[in-house]
């Protein structure tokens, strides 16, 4: 009679089979002439020897030098994890699969490296398809590695996980790649990974059925060269003739297409005398100590110091910037000519007229301009560098004085959150009603210092997203700025810093609402609908999750609640007790005004009729 085991001792005999059968499949070592484990044919240059699909693919990720693959392992793609740590791929478990995809593009945004993440089918994909869509907005590499179901001819009905996988990816990646058979595997990668990167960056999704992970195959694939990179002459040429006219008076909007391109933007700058405004994901690609920076936008949405040297500007130069709704205020742009530089043709000639464009990568640009410095370049104005100083700092005293003073003013904290750090710090600011106070007011002096999610707005961002950064980027201090209904919906994945002991700082801006909803809402319905939020013990919560604990309730304890907080080791939630009432937003300002704007009579008629009686008969049924 063959005894029972109990669960154990089943797991036991069933590793020790499977080690037996490890041990079985070997393939010759051509050099020692002995035998070898299968699949240590792994190499920096490529994917060579006979190994299973779940090794080609982690031998593939680990030759592009990933610092880091996030995800969740699940019955699907448990080969590809156990992989992962044989082939020494670093990797990091999360809490849940939203953070996945975030901390992949935060990987991508502080490294310049793409971002990877590996998630199960089903419920695994769904759940990160918030963050890809903020990658895919926000032009972001990442390579989304996603398991399927089996879809042979002869596969079974209902199996778990088995939702269209295909369908749902498809509309938040750049591109998608669907293995077919498990010899594509490294192939398939190293390609998506080429792809992230190449023309305006973005995710892409390799999905690849589970049985290939065990299925066995000889490989012999290398990787690719990078993509090239478009550029017209012609139109080049057109533009350098444009900028060569001493009349106008040109002034610089650069975006996150110039991340690479920092010292060229700025000698440009220098050789066309021209301010330069950034959006707020180019934030850092000049340094804001520079005497030809602005700040962000250039508009009313932005700083003021953009506004003003922008209104003597006869041209603008955009490079490597999209003019999306939220860097514009829906699309509250000033009347100024622009030319317009941007990799991808998708870009050109939407959302704002151009006089002349050029499809071209924003380094191979600013370059070739350089290039042609003999023929553009125009002499130093010492005055236009004086109206500039003035002007920011101005900027920087309205932001450090106390306007708020029942609590602590969040645009008063953040400019001294940006005094207590050094130049080389990451910052992560949340979708909150103080992430523009946040743009105007923190400066950078570099690129990949300052993170927000521009164009998808996906609330509860930063908490991933600065807790991913921290994992690829241990020699930086890494600092988080979120709001209360932001933290409601990501504060979990603190976990994941409590375990790891990643040491970054939250700060949660606390007002009891959703105060950026409703800023939006008072004004056109004179009340607020579904805003007030869920009271939090945040002490309790740190406690529960073994992170460390601070508070700040005034602007007296700010400087000495910030010397706390980075005075601590470890992640440290801080609760930072706001209010908002007192402050200009001069983006929501900007918002408001062409929105009114762009009312027909018939819809500000209306709009008024509403205010009118609503103010006239008021009803306390806010909430």
């Amino acid at each position: 009679m063959t005894p029972k085991l109990n669960r154990r001792q089943a797991m036991e005999t069933a590793a020790a089979a499977a080690g037996a059968v490890a041990v079985a499949v070997q393939t010759p070592d051509a050099e020692a002439g002995g035998r070898v484990e299968l699949g240590r044919y792994a190499h920096r240059d490529g994917v060579r020897g006979r190994m299973t699909g779940a090794q080609a693919a982690a031998a593939a990720i680990r030759c592009e030098g990933t610092p880091c693959v996030f995800g969740i392992p699940g019955a699907q793609n448990n080969e590809l994890w156990d992989a992962f740590k044989a082939y020494e791929v670093p990797y990091m478990l999360v809490a849940h699969e939203f953070s996945a995809s975030i901390m992949a593009d935060a990987s991508a945004r502080a490294t310049g490296r793409p971002g990877v993440f590996s998630v199960v089918p089903g419920p695994g994909l769904t759940n990160c398809l918030t963050g890809l869509g903020e990658a895919l907005y926000d032009g972001i590499p990442v390579v989304a590695v996603v398991t399927d179901i089996d879809r042979s001819a002869n596969a079974p009905v209902g199996q778990v996980h088995g939702l269209m996988n295909e369908a749902l990816l498809r509309p938040v990646v750049k591109a998608l790649f669907v293995v077919r058979h498990q010899a594509e595997i490294p192939g398939t990668l190293f390609h998506a990974f080429r792809l992230a990167q190449a023309g305006e960056p973005g995710p892409v999704g390799v999905v690849i059925p589970y049985p290939f992970f065990a299925d066995v195959w000889d490989y012999d694939q290398a990787p690719p060269p990078p993509m090239p990179v478009p550029f017209d002459e012609t139109a080049y040429q057109r533009v350098v003739c444009h900028l060569q006219d001493k009349r106008k008076r040109i002034g610089i909007y650069a975006g996150l297409g110039c991340v690479e391109a920092g010292p060229a933007l700025t000698a440009v700058a220098e050789m066309l005398q021209a301010p330069v405004a950034t959006s707020v994901s180019g934030k850092g690609v000049i340094a804001d100590a520079h005497p030809l920076a602005v700040g962000w936008g250039y508009g009313k949405q932005g700083t003021r110091a953009a506004e003003k040297a922008f209104k003597d500007v006869d041209v603008v130069l955009a490079v490597g910037v999209r003019y999306s709704e939220v860097s514009t205020a829906n699309y509250a742009i000033p009347d100024i000519e622009v030319v317009h530089v941007d990799v991808n043709p998708n870009n050109m000639g939407k959302n704002v007229p151009t006089s002349h464009s050029l499809v071209s990568d924003s380094r191979v640009f600013l370059d070739r301009l350089l290039g042609d410095a003999a023929t553009l370049r125009r002499p130093a104005d010492p005055g236009l560098w004086s109206r500039i100083d003035r002007h920011r700092q101005v900027d920087r005293c309205i932001a450090r004085t106390q306007q708020v003073t029942q609590c602590v003013d969040p645009m008063f904290f953040l400019s001294q959150l940006r005094c207590s750090l050094g130049p080389e710090e990451l910052i992560f600011v949340d979708v909150t009603a103080s992430t523009h106070w946040a743009s105007e007011t923190i400066e950078v002096q570099g690129t990949r210092r300052y993170f927000t999610p521009s164009d998808n707005q996906s609330m509860g961002w930063a908490i991933p997203a600065a807790i991913g950064a921290q994992r690829v980027r241990p020699d930086r201090r890494v600092v988080c700025v979120t709001g209360d209904g932001c933290f409601l919906m990501s504060a979990m994945e603190m976990s994941t810093a409590a375990r790891l002991g990643l040491p970054v700082k939250f700060f949660v801006f606390d007002d009891g609402a959703y105060h950026y909803m409703q800023m939006l809402q008072e004004p056109v319905f004179r009340r607020t609908t579904a805003t007030e939020i869920a009271r939090v013990d945040y002490a309790a919560f740190a406690a529960g999750l073994g992170v460390g604990y601070n508070q700040i309730a005034s602007n007296a304890d700010v400087v000495p609640g910030l010397q706390r907080s980075f005075g601590l080791a470890g992640p440290i939630l801080t609760h930072v007790i706001v209010s908002y009432d007192g402050r200009e937003i001069r983006w929501l300002n900007a918002l408001r005004t062409k929105y009114i704007g762009d009312l027909s009579n018939r819809e500000k008629i209306r709009l008024a009729a509403r205010v009118g009686v609503r103010a006239v008969t008021p009803r306390d049924d806010s909430d």
